[in-house]
């Protein structure tokens, strides 16, 4: 092939004719028969007989090990493809595979699918879990009025209880009408427009990141109250003593609960609802004994609490606006009630009758044990301490024998769980999202065991922030909550009025009674919330809202703006085939290059060696091994006075482009891989360095030709 007439080049070694030739003519270099590569895996051996007519074909699959045929050109990857190879791989996959599980087929998915029993204690669990802290919520408020106002709380759980029962009948609705999941987020978009949604959205992820942070600081709230009912309140003052500033006995729990959960998650719904659901049916069972038996006992007047309740001093007046800000602090109880609307394709079939049946159970548990321990807490007269509302209740009850502890066992579970309502909702929301554009669209990523990985380890990642930064106390964050849920369920309900009047459907009338007697509650909750709440900070939560709503927005102008460049318009022109120019940039003629030299012919019959110098030696060298070992190839010598190999280059295209705008630059780039990768430092990893320079570079494409060196 050297006597084979070139074309006439310019003065940049570019053809002036450039083209791309088909594989097909890539047999001119080697001078070998054209071999035409079967993508379909497949070798066809035709047989002939001795008589006429007498053939078969006989077609043998090649790679059966990791691919298994299911039709022309379609085959299903076997488990044997996805064998991590090196020691590195392995080992990192056993425990992964130790940690979260064995990877799951997508087919799996149906069985991954919860049945009423599991799915309470993964979506059921933070409403549930709220009656172990909501009461003490409001008893703090109140506790400033004195002892005296303390009774208060049993008026304002009542009314909370009113308006869950009315908030749970209205999601009821929407699990119906909205059965793909969503909830409030969907409900809000598609009847008060977009930006009623984003606000819906962003108000329910703020409140699924606040579940996971005040659920789990209650839970360890729960432990260090248990250690110091026990006597050991000393000890831990001491080993606070030692750590930093910034961290106590709380937050470090915090913490550790928050990685466990994160864990669980990542296992996949079917595996963590049997998880939860011991913690959780425990603690219903354990706390509808307690308080059975502390009723029973406070009709037969043998309740008392276990040490006498201090006497308070009155440092505000009992004002209407401090019984707002009571009921306020109570209402944190019906956060997690919306869970199951954003979370219903996760139910078994038939899954909207599955989710509505478990959202009424759900809500009338929590109405029981919410009313129950404020009625018990109230009659006592239990006072907020360093000790728990309900483990007190539980001391009254048991005093500090083994079912106490076993109780606040069953408490520190249930509030730790209660975090798992949140790592359900906010992974499957945020993909809800993602899916209409408008939050990245990793989110809508399955991992190993089908869960929205991405979305799991961004709320354990954001709600241990929130930890550190609120050193664990329940009380700080308690006053963030509540805001965007109440927010979520005013949004939700309004827009199933407008669904219910644009669509009247079956029983409609009933229906838009039920969503606006929850809108109008809902909207006044949220007012009393806001103004009670505002100054101790709930404003963070109200200013955080449009900043999420910003964020989204940004994201769909985003993936409208790729989508609208990358669109095909129908009759517009667009090219078969792209006139381009292949270089080969070397900085030594060896058996890498040459493999690099080989792949560029087949793409193209003028491709260019180009080699920048920075020694007229070794130029000179390379030029006498380019004639020897490729005597078809054109080589394009840059000299480089200042010694810099990737600025050349770039130049060097540029002036391509500035002499053919529209010809695209292949550039086909030699690299060795050491056998081990500690050696790579030992190399200046020049592909990996002009690969990065070229990967934003305008008809540019950059192809990387390996050489695996021997160990």
């Amino acid at each position: 092939m050297a006597d084979k007439k070139q074309p006439k080049q310019n003065d940049l070694g570019v053809p002036e004719a450039v083209e791309t030739p088909s594989v097909s003519d890539s047999s001119h270099v080697s001078g070998a028969p054209s071999k035409k590569l079967n993508p379909d895996l497949t070798v066809n051996e035709i047989k002939r007989g001795v008589r006429p007519g007498d053939v078969y074909v006989r077609m043998r699959q090649t790679g059966n090990r990791f691919f298994r045929r299911v039709g022309p050109g379609h085959f299903i990857a076997t488990p044997e493809s996805n064998r991590p190879e090196g020691t590195v791989e392995r080992t990192y996959r056993a425990i992964k595979k130790i940690l979260i599980g064995r990877p799951l087929e997508t087919a799996e998915e149906i069985h991954q699918r919860l049945s009423k029993f599991k799915a309470l204690a993964v979506f059921g669990s933070d409403a549930i879990s709220s009656s172990a802290y909501a009461t003490e919520a409001s008893l703090v408020i109140l506790m400033v009025a004195g002892n005296a106002a303390l009774g208060i709380s049993l008026f304002t759980a009542l009314a909370v209880a009113v308006m869950l029962s009315i908030i749970a009948f209205s999601y009821r609705q929407t699990v119906f009408t909205y059965p793909h999941g969503g909830g409030s987020y969907n409900v809000s978009r598609e009847n008060l427009g977009e930006m009623p949604g984003l606000v819906a959205g962003a108000s329910l992820l703020i409140d699924y990141i606040l579940t996971v942070a005040v659920s789990i600081v209650a839970g360890s709230a729960a432990v260090t109250s248990a250690l110091i009912a026990s006597g050991y309140g000393d000890q831990i003052q001491y080993l606070e003593s030692l750590l930093p500033h910034f961290l106590n006995i709380n937050v470090i729990l915090s913490l550790g609960f928050i990685g466990l959960m994160t864990l669980a998650n990542l296992r996949g719904l079917q595996e963590s609802g049997t998880i939860f659901a011991v913690v959780t049916y425990t603690f219903i069972f354990g706390l509808s004994i307690t308080l059975i038996v502390g009723i029973f006992k406070l009709f037969t007047g043998t309740l008392q609490p276990a040490a006498p309740p201090p006497i308070l001093a009155v440092t505000e007046p009992l004002t209407i606006l401090l019984i707002l800000r009571a009921f306020s602090a109570g209402a944190v109880a019906m956060s997690g009630v919306e869970a199951i609307s954003n979370g219903v394709p996760a139910f078994q079939k038939p899954e909207p009758k599955n989710a509505a049946t478990t959202l009424i159970v759900m809500a009338t548990l929590l109405g029981a044990f919410f009313l129950g321990v404020t009625y018990l807490a109230s009659h006592m007269g239990l006072v907020p301490s360093e000790e728990t509302i309900i483990s007190q209740m539980a001391r009254a009850v048991y005093g500090t024998s083994l079912p106490y502890y076993i109780f606040q066992l069953a408490t520190t579970g249930i509030l730790i769980v209660a975090a798992n309502t949140a790592f359900a909702g906010f992974p499957r929301l945020a993909s809800v999202l993602a899916r209409d554009d408008y939050m990245p669209h990793q989110f809508s990523f399955r991992g190993d065991r089908l869960a929205f990985s991405t979305g799991i380890g961004a709320l354990g990642g954001i709600a241990s922030i929130l930890v550190l930064v609120f050193q664990g106390e329940v009380d700080s964050l308690i006053h963030l909550y509540a805001i965007g849920v109440l927010l979520a369920f005013s949004l939700s309900n309004s827009g199933m009025v407008i669904h219910w009047l644009k669509s009247k459907e079956a029983n409609w009338k009933t229906s838009i009674i039920i969503n606006g007697i929850g809108a109008s509650l809902s909207i006044i909750t949220l007012i009393i919330v806001t103004i009670t709440k505002f100054a101790l900070g709930a404003w963070i939560v109200i200013v955080l809202i449009p900043i999420i709503v910003s964020f989204f927005l940004y994201n769909h102008h985003h993936y409208s703006r790729v989508r609208q460049q990358l669109r095909i318009i129908e009759g517009q022109d667009f090219p078969s085939r792209i006139e381009q120019l292949v270089v080969v940039p070397i900085d030594d003629l060896n058996y890498a290059s040459l493999r690099a030299i080989a792949f560029a012919r087949t793409i193209s019959r003028d491709a260019v060696i180009l080699h920048i110098g920075t020694n007229e030696e070794h130029a000179e060298k390379i030029k006498n091994k380019v004639q020897k070992y490729a005597p078809d190839m054109k080589l394009v010598i840059v000299d480089s006075p200042w010694r810099a190999f990737v600025r050349p280059l770039l130049a060097y295209v540029d002036a391509v482009h500035s002499q053919y705008p529209s010809a695209f630059v292949t550039i086909v780039l030699p690299e060795f891989i050491t056998a081990r990768w500690w050696d790579g430092f030992l190399h200046n990893r020049s592909a990996a360095r002009l690969r990065e320079a070229f990967v934003r570079h305008p008809n540019v494409a950059v192809v990387l030709v390996p050489y695996l060196l021997e160990n």
